[in-house]
């Protein structure tokens, strides 16, 4: 059994839909970040970076925070979702890249140009920019692939949630059709539609 802590944000979301799909079994709390649930003392014991999400392992008894990590973890521990091999790398390098790129640049994004519109114009044209470049990184990667790194892997669901909010980044997927064509196909799959709905229901699963 895993409980996770977890909030209806990309990096809540990686967690969950990576959960779903091993069929692991786990329960979700749910971490309300909107009124300061991760500065709670018995989560910070958990995590004590104050970011979700975070893992108790009660078969182990370990708990982790941080989402690459998390994946890693779990990904390891029922030997599915990580290549073997050349591959093996291929996909701890995309992880990282999601880890130190995608999600905090779009991340950036969000706070800019969805949410303080017209307040930092340096800053909306900035990260709006380089969330353009990151796409491009990512559909010249899909470019004759299904997946990023061989078969569906973590690196594919670490991506996954970040690319889903593609409306509040103002991108239009049509201009990245590698990228479009690949976040259909994992929107495609249940255990990414009941991942995505963890620890509770916002919306439907965002379609370009």
């Amino acid at each position: 059994m895993i409980d996770l802590y977890t909030w209806t944000t990309p990096n809540g979301r990686k967690v969950s839909i990576l959960l779903e799909e091993l069929g692991a079994d786990y329960t979700a709390h749910a971490v309300d970040i909107g009124k300061g649930d991760q500065f709670a003392p018995d989560f910070l014991k958990i995590a004590p970076n104050n970011r979700i999400p975070a893992i108790v392992d009660r078969e182990t008894g370990l708990s982790l925070m941080e989402s690459g990590a998390i994946m890693l973890y779990l990904a390891q521990k029922h030997g599915r979702f990580l290549p073997a091999g050349d591959d093996y790398w291929a996909c701890v390098e995309w992880l990282m890249w999601q880890m130190g790129g995608l999600g905090p640049m779009l991340g950036q994004t969000h706070h800019f140009v969805k949410y303080n519109k017209g307040k930092a114009p340096y800053a909306e044209d900035r990260y709006a920019t380089e969330a353009r470049r990151l796409y491009g990184v990512l559909d010249r990667r899909l470019e004759g692939r299904e997946f990023i790194t061989g078969d569906y892997s973590i690196a594919d669901m670490a991506s996954w949630p970040w690319i889903s909010r593609f409306e509040w980044q103002e991108i239009d997927l049509g201009d990245f059709p590698n990228v479009r064509d690949w976040y259909l196909r994992i929107a495609d799959r249940p255990a990414v539609q009941k991942g995505y709905q963890v620890p509770k229901y916002v919306n439907e699963v965002p379609m370009p």
